[in-house]
């Protein structure tokens, strides 16, 4: 627990003690065991990764030192399944780093360079997998007059209440990226995942960045936003008392220097399909047919146009990638 004196606070310096504090969320668990991401769901993933990796390297003309850093990387499944899926030729140059605030794994690949801070002046692909989503955030909304209030909650319960109006840099992103709220509606201030995506963009000299997230563009704005808990798999209200994950979905389109694709599209690109095996193949070879199956079924969860595959990846590639990120879209 972050502390046992209830108060109110904006909510982003709530979100921020409840999952990064002294005994934060984040600190203590591991994403796995409460909510499912892509990775979570098939080796396929770290696979189209590990490709994605590939055609980095090749673009960047083979250097002797290929960064991969996996982005709040939880347990480090990503930065293992990204290393087990390369080839050998690519793997021997491979510098893979996870980036995540909690302790390190027990177990993990010892190749792996566990770290808090992203590698600065690399070369390669950084990569981050429903990470902006977490980074802590202003909520505001509307009062009766029309006039845009900072939300302020209250850590033991999630109570709310209406503060002060926001200052002019929150103003200035919401009048360009969520401007227009009536009154009651909401705007969650997405200013603060701008300027840490365009920090975690920068640690590249040469490459690429992609932010995978559940997003939304201006013309697609949610009326009351869309900020939620969750907690052992469920969905539960988002009250910011460090025991649960607090997340909101990312607005795509303000994040400096993309190029926005869908994962289905993504994943597509780098050769996932989920073409269903020849019936053939189960009379010729069960095993291998069972097999081609499953990987099917996992490949279609990855892609399906209702869940996963609405992830959007944002590609922010240095000008030698631009052509890569291209390819993807």
């Amino acid at each position: 627990m972050t502390s046992p004196t209830p108060q109110w606070l904006p909510w982003r310096t709530a979100m921020q003690q409840a999952l990064y504090g002294p005994g934060g969320f984040f600190l203590r668990e591991r994403p796995a065991g409460h909510f499912r991401t892509s990775v979570h769901v098939s080796r396929l993933y770290a696979e189209a990764v590990a490709e994605l990796l590939c055609r980095v390297d090749s673009a960047l003309g083979h250097p002797g030192e290929l960064v991969f850093t996996d982005m709040a990387a939880g347990g480090g499944e990503l930065c293992a399944g990204v290393l087990d899926a390369l080839p050998p030729g690519v793997a021997a140059r491979v510098r893979p780093y996870a980036v995540d605030l909690s302790p390190r794994p027990a177990g993990l690949d010892p190749r792996i360079t566990w770290a808090a801070e992203t590698p600065r002046n690399v070369r390669g692909l950084l990569f981050a997998n429903e990470w902006l989503d977490n980074v802590p955030l202003d909520v505001a909304e509307a009062d009766e007059d029309g006039a845009v209030r900072y939300v302020e909650v209250r850590t033991s319960d999630g109570a709310e209440r209406l503060g002060a109006e926001v200052d002019s840099a929150d103003a200035q992103w919401l009048r360009r990226w969520w401007p227009a709220l009536s009154p009651g509606e909401r705007a969650e201030i997405g200013r603060p995942r701008d300027e840490a995506w365009a920090a975690a963009a920068a640690s590249l000299a040469d490459g690429l960045a992609v932010a995978v997230d559940y997003c939304h563009v201006l013309a697609e704005r949610p009326p009351y936003g869309t900020l939620t808990g969750y907690r052992a798999g469920r969905q539960v209200p988002p009250v910011p008392d460090g025991t649960c994950d607090l997340t909101a979905h990312v607005a795509a389109d303000s994040l400096p220097g993309g190029v926005r694709v869908a994962q289905r599209d993504a994943l597509r690109a780098l050769g996932l399909t989920a073409a269903r095996p020849p019936l053939a193949l189960a009379t010729t070879s069960p095993a291998d047919y069972v097999r081609a199956l499953s990987a099917a079924s996992e490949a279609a969860a990855l892609i399906s146009p209702t869940t996963l595959g609405t992830f959007t990846w944002s590609l922010t590639p240095t000008p030698s990638l631009a052509p890569l990120a291209g390819t993807l879209s």
